[in-house]
């Protein structure tokens, strides 16, 4: 927006001031004109009412630089070089006319010319040769020559050689200044403008952006302008109703699990009335099992709650107190992290990704290696297993609910297809994501990325 708008003026800034140049010249043009024009008529008026013996004499002492006054010489005046100069020709007519009067015959030129004007006692011109004073006048700058030739009244012609700039000379700063002022001013209204007609979106953007965080976030202020207040206001019905059937969901899922703990107990007790010890086992296995599900259900349904209060989290402490515990059960564990600053987020929800990723890599890959380091603007913890790895479409399919691959990785172990899922839902709850890869040098690295804000 700033730039369309900048690229706005200075077109219309340009294109002003080529117009008030234009104009500039053709009334420095006119006045200069009419100046030469008032001078010719005085000096004429003057010599007219002088004795003829006199005219000379006194032609000599009004002569100026910019002027030269010739008396008696009658050849024929220049033509103007092309329409412009007739043109200006015409108008110096007008104007000379206007001021002695129609009675005074006049004839007129306008030419260019190259320094000062022409005199008529010394040096070569070209109606004769140049006035003393006019030596060293000009410069040799472009000059137009306004030439007039005025009989008085008596017949006697005087010939009047007016010598003008052809151009202006130099910048009309004041207006350049002008200009400028008006950039500047039209630049610093227009970022204030823009600034505050974005502002908006970029609260809706970081306000979209958190909510995938946290959906029990604060809603927006429902202020500003119609349009941004009608945004702001769809903006939290659209959080209110999300968060209403998250927790609606939640709650059924929970129930319904909290439920099965009932009939799951009941029947444990029958099972243990059995007299055929096989058939007892294999009934409290598949019980054991059931049980298990349904508490990593549970687990993963208060993950997606989110209630857990966001803090400053450190993360290589939490990372040692993992190694620590599963050193305890015997697991290999090893963690490099260097350098980390506090992560703000919900901290058991952390650990319980981690310790799933951890506990993943430690039954399936018998050790785990993890790496954590910060990288720009996000934080990345690696955890590699020396496992025989996944094949490329079981990468993505593992991460469903409930969802086991055979071989290694079966119902045997005791899983139950939940730890990935809670996992990644974890870390997709912060804005970030778990990604699984097969390492080159072999085993199965889980990627955990956890973006951090600006002001994290």
């Amino acid at each position: 927006l700033v730039v369309v708008l900048l690229l706005g003026l200075a077109a219309a800034q340009l294109i002003g001031f080529a117009i008030h140049m234009q104009d500039r010249r053709e009334l420095l043009a006119e006045a200069s004109g009419m100046r030469a024009a008032q001078r010719i008529a005085d000096v004429a008026k003057l010599l007219d009412s002088m004795p003829a013996a006199d005219r000379a004499r006194h032609a000599a002492v009004l002569a100026t630089p910019r002027m030269a006054i010739e008396v008696g010489r009658d050849s024929p005046l220049p033509a103007p070089p092309d329409a412009e100069r007739r043109a200006r020709s015409a108008i110096f007519g007008a104007f000379l006319r206007r001021t002695l009067g129609d009675d005074w015959p006049v004839e007129v030129a306008v030419t260019e010319a190259s320094g000062p004007a022409p005199g008529f006692g010394g040096g070569p011109g070209p109606f004769g040769p140049m006035h003393p004073g006019m030596m060293g006048m000009g410069g040799g700058r472009p000059m137009m020559s306004l030439v007039a030739r005025v009989r008085l009244h008596d017949g006697t012609p005087v010939t009047f050689d007016s010598r003008q700039p052809a151009e202006a000379q130099g910048l009309p700063y004041r207006v350049l200044a002008s200009l400028a002022v008006l950039l500047a001013a039209v630049v610093a209204l227009s970022l204030l403008a823009v600034r505050w007609a974005t502002r908006p979106l970029a609260t809706l953007a970081q306000a979209a952006e958190e909510l995938g965080r946290d959906i029990q976030r604060p809603p927006l202020a429902e202020t500003g302008p119609v349009e941004v207040a009608r945004a702001a206001r769809a903006f939290n019905t659209m959080q209110s109703r999300l968060a209403r059937f998250i927790a609606d969901r939640t709650r059924i899922f929970a129930a319904m699990s909290h439920d099965l703990k009932t009939p799951i107990t009941r029947l444990r007790l029958r099972a243990e009335l059995l007299d055929d010890p096989q058939a007892r086992a294999k009934f409290a296995a598949d019980l054991a099992e059931m049980e298990s599900m349904v508490g990593s259900t549970l687990d993963f349904l208060r993950g997606l709650e989110g209630t857990e209060p966001v803090r400053p989290v450190d993360v290589a402490a939490l990372l040692e107190s993992l190694q620590a515990n599963f050193a305890e059960g015997g697991a290999q564990v090893s963690v490099e992290a260097l350098g980390l600053r506090p992560y703000p987020g919900r901290a058991q929800a952390i650990k319980r990704c981690l310790s799933n990723l951890i506990e993943n890599a430690v039954k399936y890959g018998g050790s785990a290696a993890i790496v954590a380091a910060e990288a720009p603007g996000r934080l990345e913890i690696r955890i590699r297993d020396r496992g025989p790895g996944l094949e490329p479409a079981q990468l993505e399919r593992v991460f469903e609910p409930f969802h086991r691959v055979e071989g290694s990785r079966n119902r045997e172990t005791g899983g139950t297809g939940l730890g990935l899922t809670i996992a990644r839902s974890i870390a997709r709850g912060h804005g970030g994501d778990v990604v699984l890869s097969n390492h080159p040098e072999g085993g199965l690295e889980a990627t955990v990325t956890l973006p951090r804000s600006a002001r994290a």
